[in-house]
């Protein structure tokens, strides 16, 4: 094989092993792929100490070599942030499982909060993980939330023909938004 088809291989290769480390950092992927990353590094290797006068192979296979480096620190820092638990999709699971661990063990001396109050604290607590999601910090308070809603609320009723209404984040143009639209209530057909 000429250096043209080590390079092509190189090259596909190293896409693969990047989209393996995506999905093994998603969680698609329970091991980290080292075999590839191993068969990657080998490839880059392979011409690491053979003089290559096509400029334009030797180009591309620098900047093959200088991707899969600068790849490898952003596995290595993610990595480490794993195995430190700063790693942010660790971060959400374990306060997920930290909140229901929280709710099955309520304690009766809570008093109860109406599902108003219980709405405005999903919609509050939605906003401040969209807006730490988005880089941006919180523009409102919990209870400027509250008034905000509670205003909202008989203009939206009017106008949606029905005062059975839900709130909901969702983040546009880089932006966490509350939307509203009607409850969606199971049929029973």
């Amino acid at each position: 094989m000429g250096i043209a088809e080590d390079l092509l291989i190189f090259e596909a290769r190293l896409k693969e092993l990047i989209t393996s480390y995506e999905q093994y950092f998603i969680g698609l992927e329970k091991r980290e792929p080292l075999k590839q990353l191993e068969e990657v590094e080998k490839l880059a290797r392979r011409y690491a100490t053979t003089p290559i006068t096509n400029t334009m192979y030797k180009h591309r296979y620098n900047n093959l070599v200088a991707r899969l480096s600068s790849y490898r620190q952003h596995w290595n820092r993610i990595l480490r942030e794993i195995e430190e638990g700063r790693y942010s999709r660790d971060r959400f699971r374990a306060k997920l499982h930290e909140g229901q661990r929280a709710s099955t063990a309520a304690t009766p001396s809570k008093p109860q909060r109406s599902p108003q109050e219980q709405e405005i604290e999903r919609i509050y607590t939605e906003l401040q993980e969209a807006s730490r999601h988005c880089h941006l910090t919180a523009a409102m308070s919990r209870e400027q939330l509250a008034a905000t809603l509670e205003k909202q609320r008989p203009v939206l009723a009017q106008k949606l023909g029905s005062s059975d209404i839900q709130f909901r984040v969702v983040v546009e143009d880089g932006k966490p938004k509350i939307k509203a639209g009607l409850k969606h209530k199971p049929s029973n057909e």
